[in-house]
């Protein structure tokens, strides 16, 4: 289980490379460079301990978007493509920071929030309200071959998909107008069933 540093700082931070990064993202729905402003964060457990996996929750005033990212001690082979930026964390040295939709430990660790009906766990950050992920099985799968996950980058509030092909589905719970305000809740990401050769 990867452990939480608290009062540890990260440079470049994140609202430095962050926007640069969003802006450059066929998903991004504005134009030029955003302002973003945290709405909620969450995690998911590495079980081998080796890599923070934590999805940022964001808004530039008008979408809310999700930005999942996996933090690393060294790179991952062949996922060059999906680096964020390099960072310098107070207490664990240099982090590259990935995409997370292309990290095999979160797309694992979101399959097995899925398959287990879990919750993610709270990141700790204070100043947003707070926020979790839920998973919900469908159907059982074989293996994570066997599967495609759909994620919501753009998050709206309202119902997941159900329906034929539709494994699991990951729904959201956030506080758009911070703590101690009215909840809203949203699908996170869909789990489909590959489509067989």
């Amino acid at each position: 289980m990867a452990k939480i540093h608290r009062g540890a700082t990260l440079a470049p931070h994140f609202r430095d490379f962050l926007p640069p990064w969003v802006a450059r993202q066929p998903w991004y729905r504005g134009s030029g460079t955003p302002t973003l402003s945290p709405v909620g964060y969450f995690r998911f457990e590495d079980p081998a301990g080796d890599v923070g996996v934590e999805t940022h929750l964001v808004t530039d005033g008008a979408v809310l978007y999700q930005v999942p990212m996996t933090y690393r001690g060294a790179p991952l082979a062949g996922a060059s493509d999906a680096l964020i930026t390099t960072a310098e964390h107070s207490v664990l040295g240099t982090r590259w920071i990935y995409d997370g939709e292309h990290d095999p430990v979160w797309r694992s660790e979101l399959l097995r929030l899925v398959r287990t009906n879990a919750v993610s766990d709270p990141s700790g950050k204070s100043g947003v309200g707070s926020a979790e992920a839920r998973g919900h099985c469908y159907a059982a799968t074989d293996t994570t071959d066997d599967v495609r996950i759909e994620l919501m980058r753009t998050v709206r509030p309202g119902q997941c998909p159900t329906g034929p092909g539709i494994a699991g589905v990951v729904t959201g719970t956030w506080h758009p107008d911070g703590p101690g305000t009215a909840p809203e809740s949203g699908c996170l990401a869909v789990v489909r069933t590959a489509a067989r050769p």
